[in-house]
């Protein structure tokens, strides 16, 4: 008997050895694949920031010369439309929602991490339409440069292919009031707004206050895909906005899930992506209805309706 129990000991010690061996070499083998994981997406976000710079530099020389053109285009508008073209006159205002963004710092010196916030906020945006020379102008508060320029341009070229009309006898000058500086990212994002604005202003529409959007605009109208939707929708709700309208192309949204894998003594966390739909989620859990639109003219078959 106690040669049995001296075997089933041994068989026991050599058991918890094989399994203590096999835990540290799949533990060794997870923690290898995940250094070797950290450095190739460290190796990619070098890349990645290099590309962003030559593609700021080449942004920021594609505006100089697109300000030297449209100066060009408006001068000689002026001078063709001086005696022909009627000016137009009117106004109109709409709240827009926009995304701003604050770093946030942790620790001390020199251990110090830095974290980005995302918040949503509303900015006051208004069109004044009055005979002049066919110059697009956008004041700021704050001042914020050229964020909101090229979404102003192609407000007005939007409105003039929706309306079918010429403003080159007019000035067109939006005034963005905001609660702090917006990114240049988010700019383009009041097109759809901006442009509804300029024809609500020449067609002498009045614009319900409780309705709000945010989207980019073509010259030929196309209402297009923004960012931070869901901050903008809690904005737009805190405001008291009844309806948000949204881009089609912003129909779904992706939410990241916490997935727990055990990998003997070690637990790795990762994020599962889950695609969801925009609209659903929004009014669920935001409590504003949400409006998908891919036109000018659907934007107005909302406010119409």
């Amino acid at each position: 008997m106690g040669k049995v129990t001296s075997f089933l000991l041994v068989l026991l010690v050599i058991s918890v050895g094989f399994n203590i061996y096999l835990v540290q070499n799949q533990n060794s083998d997870t923690i290898s694949a995940l250094q070797d994981r950290i450095t190739s997406l460290e190796e990619q976000n070098r890349h990645l920031t290099m590309e962003l710079y030559q593609t700021n530099l080449s942004l920021q020389q594609a505006r100089r010369q697109l300000s030297f053109y449209r100066d060009e285009i408006a001068e000689l508008k002026s001078k063709i439309s001086a005696n022909n073209v009627p000016g137009e006159v009117g106004t109109a205002r709409l709240d827009a929602p926009a995304v701003l963004r604050r770093v946030e710092y942790s620790g001390e010196f020199p251990f110090m991490t830095q974290q980005i916030i995302e918040e949503g906020t509303m900015m006051e945006v208004t069109v004044e339409i009055k005979p002049g020379k066919g110059r697009v102008l956008v004041e700021t508060e704050p001042l914020m440069g050229v964020v909101f320029q090229d979404a102003a341009n192609n407000a007005v070229a939007a409105a003039e292919n929706y309306l079918g009309c010429d403003l080159s006898g007019s000035d067109v000058i939006f005034s963005v009031e905001a609660e702090a500086e917006v990114p240049e990212v988010d700019g383009p994002s009041a097109g759809a707004l901006m442009t509804t604005l300029v024809v609500a202003a020449v067609e002498n529409i009045t614009l319900p206050e409780d309705i709000t959007m945010t989207g980019t605009i073509s010259p030929d109208g196309h209402v297009g895909e923004i960012g931070g939707v869901i901050e903008k929708a809690k904005a737009s709700k805190a405001a008291g906005k009844r309806i948000l309208m949204l881009p089609e192309e912003n129909a779904h949204i992706v939410r990241y899930e916490a997935v727990k894998k055990q990998y003997g003594g070690l637990t790795v966390i990762t994020q599962k992506p889950v695609i969801i739909d925009t609209e659903e989620y929004i009014e669920e859990n935001v409590g504003i209805d949400v409006v998908y639109v891919d036109s000018l003219k659907e934007i107005f078959d909302v406010i119409n309706g």
